[in-house]
């Protein structure tokens, strides 16, 4: 799934190149290609499909230059997950009906990938003899009320999921981290083909009906014109939501493998590599005088001299530039409304 904006990582992060083709942790690979070489070593380039919006594509294909256009599927308008995956199932029913599927974000971040790839490995293990949808559940570190939490039947490695919440207060996920049933939910799913189709039939009949005439219309003249009455006509809702809240046969394997979904500066910040200041900075052109626990992100060949912070976050462009608390980092969205209510879209 590759379609997203990237808000929360605006000014560097943009609607002509979001998150997800960016190397924000400055690894030398943007997330969309850790993301493919990740799965590589257990899914041949052939079987990879990307969802991601039409605008995209080229995208795609540049970071991803071992697959077809044909796998890259393209969204004409966003509509949350369900859709996105209905899209990719659909497509995919028709290619080979008995396929496995595994769902995964595209801009995750993710350390310890060789036990990630055994439990994914599980996962499908078990997806194969059961009808069964399963997700990946985190062992929670921390309280934390940005994840969705998914409370677990049992202990065994691979456990009946109970419930759902979808992110809790501060309050609730203390309760949820000392309770020790409670895993944040990571958005990674694996199931047969033919299990979600039928989850889609029985939970969300007006996404059956109208990705299953893409399915019919895969590979045809119509197909485009499909695609865009689909999008056009669904409802946008999660996969969560529409599906895996709803239904009785969710399965979850917990694990441990160093997850972050890298959703803001401030988990940037967490995984990012720090002075004696506690200060996340380029290593060149950053001059920093009493200032400490903040992160800056310059344009490359820009140099910056930053005195008297303290947990700010500092974000420069070409064009934007974005100073402030890390502790105030929700107010990013209404920075960005404010930015396109007065100057338009071009520094969006």
């Amino acid at each position: 799934m590759a379609g997203g904006v990237g808000t929360r990582f605006w000014p560097k992060s943009r609607q002509a190149m979001p998150k997800q083709f960016l190397d924000i942790l400055g690894t030398g690979k943007s997330f969309i290609r850790h993301t493919f070489e990740r799965f590589a070593p257990m899914v041949p380039p052939e079987n990879f499909l990307v969802v991601t919006n039409v605008r995209y594509k080229h995208l795609v294909l540049e970071h991803l230059p071992e697959i077809g256009e044909e796998q890259v599927l393209c969204e004409p308008v966003g509509r949350n997950t369900a859709p996105c995956i209905a899209y990719a199932a659909y497509t995919l029913a028709k290619r080979d009906p008995e396929a496995e599927m595994i769902v995964t974000p595209s801009d995750h971040l993710i350390l310890n990938e060789s036990d990630f790839r055994t439990i994914i490995g599980e996962c499908l293990e078990f997806a194969a003899a059961n009808d069964a949808l399963m997700t990946v559940g985190i062992k929670p570190t921390r309280p934390d009320t940005g994840y969705g939490y998914i409370q677990v039947s049992d202990g065994a490695p691979i456990s009946k999921v109970k419930c759902f919440t979808e992110k809790p207060d501060l309050e609730l996920a203390q309760t949820f981290l000392q309770c020790g049933e409670f895993f944040w939910n990571s958005g990674i799913f694996v199931w047969k083909v033919s299990s979600i189709i039928e989850a889609f039939e029985k939970f969300l009949p007006e996404h059956h009906l109208l990705f299953s005439g893409v399915m019919n219309a895969t590979g045809t003249d119509a197909e485009r014109n499909i695609v865009e009455l689909a999008f056009s006509e669904c409802r946008a809702i999660s996969i969560d939501y529409g599906i895996m809240e709803k239904a009785d046969n969710v399965y979850v394997r917990c694990g441990e493998f160093g997850w972050s979904d890298v959703g803001t500066w401030g988990s940037v910040y967490q995984h990012s590599r720090k002075d004696r200041y506690a200060n996340a900075a380029p290593a060149e052109g950053c001059y920093l005088y009493d200032t400490r626990s903040s992160i800056i992100s310059l344009p490359e060949g820009k140099i910056a001299a930053i005195s008297g912070l303290k947990d700010f976050i500092v974000v420069d462009t070409d064009d934007v530039l974005m100073i402030c608390p890390r502790a105030e980092e929700q107010n990013i969205k209404k920075f960005i409304d404010e930015v396109k209510y007065r100057n338009g879209e071009k520094h969006i």
